[in-house]
């Protein structure tokens, strides 16, 4: 339910230049005007690359031909295509010079769901921190097909994520994205849709580029240079083309902005109770903990409350209202101070790439070809000043009675042989990862012509060797025996202080550890509990050959049937090595090797019909056998109709499979340290928000989902108005057997409050009755089913002394609803806080671009509406009706959307002949702030990461670009 009331949080303001990004800009050499921007880009999505790109308004220097429209395997002009195809041409990627080029085309708004370095931070068990991926319409990122010129790449993670930054960013001419099934020609993965960068591999000349970028607030530096050279000798038979590029950006390890100080969270509401009319959940802001403070808090018994500072000093909290592990007023600046913001909000990202591509062309008109790049990536991140609870604190700790012995004296008073304690643990250094990748992919391959029946074919061939090296190693996490034996510190017989284990095992190496106060341990003693920290290393392999043929059949009465057939082959498989100390016992990490492999072997069929003189039909099928779960069968029927010279129909239905990837079958068991809330009125040893240890593994019986989706769609080229473009297209698309894993508190929501009792069996508690671990395991149980439409328009006409090109995109998500079968179904669309599946309502995407003589001005709007917490949630503040985990009652379901304003102005130049240019961007304008979002009630990061939804909104603020290039 959706009520209009909304009561919002955020204050619009202006933040000014600082000096520090001035003088490094004008170090970078710039002085360059500045300008307000307006609306963004899309193509026709029915044209074909290269007159996609003219409509665009990309430069339109490609000649308008015969290309491969993504979506088909088969040579046709693009304004023909079923299926539609969104493009971002050259001139959209030159305007914005990305420092990575998936941050640009994640602003599209078919996609969604899709991951960046910085918001996969956390990713420390699974070792996803430092990603950069792409998802379509909302249905998760293993559900968009990723391709390099049409080719498969080797994954960057064992959860088969295609690193976005491992493409040579410099060579991309063309993005396209196909918004329906395509697994019929291209295989797996291809539910939601395919994004296929396109490459300049024909380059010839010599180019060099340098960009540098800055936030307004003087931080977050990033650079890049590349060089790109290709020539041809042998009569231009011969073609060696190279391309290099190193990209350095430095980080932000804290979330240091003034919007993240309110303490914005949600909770449950701490006047709540069944039956008495307040809504169940709060939301808004002077909201903290109530379980910690950064040098630790007294959480029972009769010194409950008491806080220690550090340096003997204490202080006794105002809980305010307090609500499980939160509280609403009180002393929230007090806990939240040494957590709040201590997730990185830039990681540190180095990568070096190189491209190298050779080709041959035989007097036969055969060309041969072999390409390899490489791609070395560093990322660092932090996670969270993770918070410990449940600490024992014995009555004779050596800290405590040196340090406060007053509290000590009161224990001694009470007869307490401990007292135990919260704490966020300041002075400890933070969590994180740090990780290094390597991909190499080295492809050969051959193509050409022959004729047969008299009719020209074209065939190629290819073989594919994808290999990713990972290293993942864990910062500053610590071995959980040993911190243990550390904060157990005693007095010794000489009156030092010393772990207890030591008294009677004087060579254990124990150090002792400081956990009052906020100074922190010494460094001896980090050593000690640190030790060598968590390492995996995994290698994951992809082998791909394929072979096709394409041409003309034979001749209808309305023209040529057109086919393209061939075969494929593919093995994914991992494979690691890490030490078997690392196995267990740590707070994050505890790695083990993942190992497994799996075949695939297809062949496919497409066929274009010309049924009538203006409407064809287009069909594909597809046959599959995986290793692991037998055949399974895609296949695809589409169709265009010119019904006048204005207006042109499209439909396509699509039955398509996303097989399990290498994580989903054989995860070895990732562990990570968490927390959930079990419900105070639960059959459980325990209650309230409690820590524990949450284990994934794989499911080797998994079975490839199936997905049926159909588009509609309209291109109107009205002759009143030349230049003028638009198209409508509706989609539905339905996944069955859909793979999933519930979250811990899913698991515990089911087995607790939804009496699911199987999910109970994965819920464990140790001897003392406290919550040990959670198993979560991937299954076929789910189900998934999104409609929505897109609309895209261009215009293109003379304004004066230049061109003007105007270009529009809008996405409407109608419904995203997940049904896992076991509990109920949940609508994500309109849904506006962090998640896989959280679509907005609404997403578009205007620009527009003015060429006038050598400048170039492109003026950007890109944004989303309004949305809420939970579709079927109630906003209520009294007189509220029964609250149920699917029709939960909140205070306030609304969150407020967000537009964000880009502007750039390009200048070109002759430089030795050829063409040089520069150009200045602003991105965020108007350095407009998130709107603050609140998260929780469970997960114990929530109040170290950002107090928005940092995958939807812009956390960096105003940020300033210039990129330099030139062709020699």
């Amino acid at each position: 339910m959706r009520n209009a009331v909304h009561a919002s949080m955020m204050r619009g303001r202006m933040e000014s230049f600082s000096a520090r990004s001035i003088r490094a800009l004008l170090l970078a050499g710039v002085a360059a005007p500045l300008f307000v921007a307006c609306p963004a880009m899309a193509a026709d999505a029915a044209e074909a690359p290269a007159s996609a790109e003219a409509a665009a308004g990309s430069t339109g220097e490609e000649p308008m031909g015969e290309v491969i429209v993504t979506g088909s395997r088969i040579v046709r002009d693009g304004y023909n295509a079923p299926t539609p195809v969104a493009v971002l041409g050259e001139a959209d990627i030159a305007a914005q010079a990305p420092a990575n080029i998936s941050d640009f085309v994640n602003q599209m708004p078919a996609i969604a769901g899709s991951g960046t370095s910085g918001t996969a931070s956390g990713g420390l068990s699974n070792a996803a921190a430092g990603i950069n991926s792409i998802g379509l319409r909302g249905l998760g990122v293993g559900r968009t097909l990723v391709l390099v010129d049409g080719q498969r790449s080797v994954a960057s993670t064992v959860g088969g994520t295609v690193d976005i930054n491992t493409i040579p960013q410099d060579l991309v001419k063309r993005v396209e994205v196909v918004t329906g099934g395509a697994s019929a020609a291209y295989g797996s993965d291809a539910v939601g849709g395919v994004v296929n960068f396109i490459l300049d591999t024909k380059y010839t000349g010599v180019k060099i580029g340098s960009d540098v970028g800055i936030s307004t607030y003087g931080d977050g530096l990033n650079y890049r240079f590349s060089g790109t050279a290709g020539f041809s000798a042998l009569d231009d038979k011969l073609h060696f083309l190279t391309s290099l590029s190193y990209f350095d950006q430095k980080s932000v390890d804290t979330i240091d902005r003034d919007w993240n100080d309110s303490g914005y969270f949600q909770i449950t509401n701490p006047d709540y109770v069944a039956g008495n009319g307040e809504p169940e959940r709060y939301v808004g802001s002077g909201i903290g903990p109530s379980t910690y403070t950064a040098g630790g808090l007294i959480t029972s018994g009769v010194l409950k409350g008491t806080y220690f500072l550090g340096e003997g000093q204490t202080g006794q909290l105002n809980y305010g209202d307090v609500s499980g592990s939160w509280m609403v007023g009180g002393d929230t600046d007090t806990t939240l101070a040494g957590h709040v913001g201590t997730n990185s909000l830039i990681p540190r990202d180095q990568r070096i790439s190189a491209f190298q591509r050779v080709s041959y062309e035989l007097d036969n008109g055969i060309e041969i070809f072999g390409q390899f790049s490489y791609n070395r990536s560093f990322s660092r991140s932090y996670y969270q000043q993770t918070p410990s609870t449940g600490v024992t604190i014995k009555a004779d700790n050596a800290y405590l009675l040196s340090q406060y012995p007053d509290v000590a004296a009161k224990m001694q008073a009470q007869a307490l042989e401990s007292i135990t304690i919260g704490t966020s643990n300041a002075g400890f250094p933070v969590p994180g990862s740090k990780i290094t990748r390597q991909v190499f992919r080295a492809v050969g391959g051959a193509k050409g012509d022959f004729e047969m029946f008299d009719r020209s074919m074209h065939w190629n061939a290819y073989y594919q060797k994808g290999v990713t090296k990972a290293r993942e190693q864990l910062i500053n996490t610590w071995n959980t025996a040993r911190m243990a034996l550390a904060q157990d510190a005693v007095y010794g017989a000489d009156g030092s202080i010393v772990c207890r284990s030591t008294l009677t095992d004087p060579d254990n190496g124990c150090v002792p550890i400081d956990r009052l106060g906020t100074d922190g341990p010494s460094q001896e003693a980090l050593d000690y509990i640190y030790g060598d920290q968590p390492l995996r290393r995994q290698t994951i392999k992809q082998d791909v050959a394929a072979a096709t043929i394409s041409g003309e059949a034979f001749a209808l009465p309305a023209g040529n049937i057109a086919f393209a057939t061939g075969v494929e082959w593919r093995r994914e498989q991992i494979d690691g090595s890490v030490d078997s100390q690392y196995n267990s016992g740590w707070l994050y990490g505890n790695y083990r090797v993942n190992q497994g492999k799996y075949d695939v072997a297809e062949g496919f069929l497409e066929l274009d019909i010309p049924v009538l003189d203006g409407f064809d039909v287009n069909a594909a099928g597809r046959a599959t056998h995986y290793s692991t779960s037998g055949w399974v069968g895609t296949w695809k029927l589409g169709a265009t109709w010119q019904a006048m010279d204005a207006i042109r129909l499209r439909g396509n239905i699509s039955h398509d499979i996303r097989a399990p990837n290498l994580e989903e079958l054989y995860a070895a068991g990732t562990a990570r340290t968490n927390s959930v809330i079990i419900p105070a009125d639960a059959d459980a040893p325990v209650t309230g928000s409690q820590q524990f240890i949450q284990n994934q593994f794989g499911n080797s019986s998994l079975k490839p989902e199936v997905a049926d989706g159909w588009t509609a769609g309209v291109v109107l080229t009205p002759s009143f108005l030349p230049g003028f473009t638009v198209s409508f297209d509706y989609y539905a698309i339905k996944i069955d057997d859909a793979i999933g894993t519930l979250t811990a508190q899913q698991t515990v929501d089911l087995c607790y409050e939804q009496a699911v009792t199987s999910y109970c069996s994965n819920i464990h508690y140790d001897s003392s009755g406290a919550l040990s671990t959670i198993d979560l395991t991937p299954m076929n149980f789910a189900s998934q089913k999104t409609k929505g439409f897109d609309i895209e328009a261009s215009y293109t006409r003379e304004v004066g002394p230049g061109t003007l090109r105007l270009h529009a995109q809008t996405t409407h998500y109608i419904e995203n609803i997940i049904d896992d079968g076991v509990s109920y179904p949940i609508d994500y669309a309109g849904v506006l806080t962090s998640g896989t599946y959280a679509t907005p309502d609404w997403v578009y995407r205007v620009s527009a671009f003015y060429d006038v003589g050598p400048m170039t001005f492109n003026l950007v709007a890109r944004g989303f509406t309004d949305g809420v917490y939970g579709n079927d949630w109630v906003e209520c503040t009294s007189n509220c009706p029964a609250s149920t985990p699917q029709y939960r009652t909140i205070n306030d379901n609304d969150i407020k959307g967000a537009m964000y304003l880009d502007a750039s102005v390009g200048f070109k130049f002759p430089t030795f002949g050829r063409n040089g240019s520069l150009t200045f961007i602003v991105n965020n304008l108007l350095n407009k702030d998130p709107v603050l979002v609140g998260n929780g009630p469970d997960g114990n990061n929530v109040p170290a990461y950002a107090q928005t939804n940092r995958s939807r909104y812009d956390v960096v603020g105003r940020t300033f670009r210039l990129s330099f290039k030139a062709e020699l």
